[in-house]
């Protein structure tokens, strides 16, 4: 009975002690290892460390144990026995050291043990080591994670839009027939190839007579009240095309008075080639996360509207070469044969003219859908009965003659509202047109390298998180290290007091 008594109360001393390492130094305190003031002697204890660190002697040891770490009781421990050696020198025949160093640590540590302060103390800083400084490195890493993830989506999202803007400048160019490189100098030297592509223009509308022939029958017919055998009053259609179809291209001038002008005065527009490109460094970056906004090059006419045109023109007389006053430009009060001015350009050079022709263009167009469309439906007895008496050419017309003319008119249309023709007939006839399409293309190039710009800043801002994650690790681990060193030491001073039974720390100083 006695021995059994006996087992029992060896194994209750071995039981282990759990202390939660958030309530260690309570823990310490309501169990009389410290005093409740404790701090106040730990701050003298401090001075004193601050004043003995000014003289140290030159041991690696040591001075990797003074490098940036905040100094605690087992350290100062640690550099009475490295002074032991380094000062062995300085003992007296009764064996007590007398350098001042010695004396100084010495006096150090034996504050710290005085009421346990120094226990007090490390229990302190390994709680705030594993609920604040290791935490809060950890968070600036995770931080420091998060911007390289952002930065790394950032660039790709730069990259592609980058390339895109690049396409998309690329395909703008191209729709110019452009290579890109001296922009406005390109845009120049492209209107040469006008001329070609307009005599391509009349040549085609050739094949419309027929399409304006039937299109009149077909007016006269309806609204006119005229057959093959009567003939009332005649009604005008599409006078300019049927105009531009007999005299070709033919000069403003004749179109309004219906004279060949003696002579054509030469118009110089004054684009101001030699004035230079913009240089990459004097581009408007502007705000540089903000979206890049689409150029829009259409252009939109207006039915029976001329588009307004600043013309900034020079005259010559190409008959005597004198100089023509401002007050003549253009001017028909005196007519002496003389195209000069606004009329000295052809009908499809200059844009009233040329959006007249393209508006009778779309109204041949609608007028021919609507006949195809009423040629393929089902005819009533009255409108058969009333076409017996049209022209020839009304009722000998069937579906594919009508549609044949309807591709005529729209081949045409599309000659002429091809944006590559639309640009350089605006280029011709407006330097400020050709000064903000020129400023268009830029700001459409400045894009891929403002997008390229972005992504170096943001792959710099991604590099400097790298390297700021990369010295925060080694800071972490040492913090760790030095607290779990902490850790043992505490727990073994604890069990020293309790006749060495097992002393654990619970609680997040294990999850660090």
């Amino acid at each position: 009975m006695q021995k059994t008594e006996e087992l029992t109360a060896q194994q209750i001393e071995n039981l282990p002690i759990d202390i939660s390492s958030n309530k260690l130094l309570d823990w310490l305190i309501d169990r009389r290892h410290v005093n409740l003031k404790w701090q106040t002697a730990a701050l003298t204890i401090r001075e004193k460390i601050n004043l003995a660190i000014q003289d140290m002697p030159e041991v690696d040891e040591i001075k990797q144990l003074l490098a940036g770490t905040y100094i605690n009781y087992f350290h100062c421990l640690r550099i009475v026995e490295l002074l032991k050696v380094s000062e062995s020198g300085s003992k007296n025949i009764f064996g007590y050291y007398s350098s001042q160093r010695m004396k100084d640590w010495q006096e150090v540590v034996r504050l710290y043990e005085k009421e346990n302060v120094y226990l007090a103390e490390v229990a302190q800083m390994l709680i705030r080591n594993v609920n604040y400084e290791i935490p809060s490195l950890k968070k600036q890493v995770a931080k420091l994670k998060q911007i390289q993830a952002e930065c790394q989506r950032k660039e790709k999202d730069y990259q592609d839009n980058a390339t895109a803007a690049k396409s998309e400048y690329n395909a703008e160019c191209r729709k110019l027939g452009i290579k890109g490189e001296k922009i406005k100098s390109e845009l120049l030297a492209k209107v040469k190839s006008l001329p070609e592509m307009l005599a391509v223009i009349t040549e085609k509308s050739q094949g419309l007579s027929a399409v304006v022939e039937f299109y009149h029958a077909f007016v006269q017919f309806t609204i006119g009240g005229c057959s093959d055998n009567t003939r009332q009053s005649e009604i005008e259609v599409v006078p300019i095309l049927r105009f531009f179809l007999q005299h070709g291209n033919a000069t403003v001038y004749q179109w309004r008075t219906g004279k060949v002008p003696v002579s054509v005065e030469t118009v110089t527009l004054s684009f101001l080639e030699d004035e230079e490109e913009q240089k990459e460094d004097e581009i408007d970056w502007g705000d540089i996360d903000a979206e890049a906004e689409g150029i829009d090059f259409g252009i939109t006419l207006e039915d029976g509207g001329a588009e307004t045109i600043d013309f900034d023109i020079q005259v010559t007389d190409s008959t005597s070469g004198g100089d023509v006053s401002d007050a003549e430009k253009g001017s028909t009060a005196k007519d002496d044969g003389i195209a000069r001015g606004p009329d000295s350009f052809t009908i499809l050079d200059h844009p009233p003219t040329r959006n007249n022709i393209t508006n009778e263009l779309l109204e041949l167009e609608a007028f021919l859908i609507q006949r195809l469309n009423e040629m393929k439906g089902e005819i009533d007895i009255l409108s058969a009965n009333q076409f017996q008496s049209a022209p020839s050419i009304l009722q000998m017309k069937t579906c594919d003659d009508v549609s044949a003319m309807l591709d005529k008119v729209r081949e045409i249309l599309n000659l002429l509202m091809d944006s590559t023709t639309q640009h350089l007939m605006l280029i011709k006839s407006s330097p400020k047109y050709v000064d903000r399409l020129t400023e268009s293309l830029k700001q459409k190039c400045g894009q891929e390298e403002k997008m390229l710009a972005s992504k170096e800043a943001v792959h710099v801002k991604c590099l400097e998180a790298i390297d700021e994650e990369r010295q925060l690790m080694p800071k972490i681990d040492k913090l760790v290290a030095n607290t779990r060193a902490l850790q043992r030491q505490i727990e073994q001073d604890i069990s020293s007091r309790y006749k060495n039974r097992p002393v654990n720390l619970m609680g997040s100083i294990n999850s660090i």
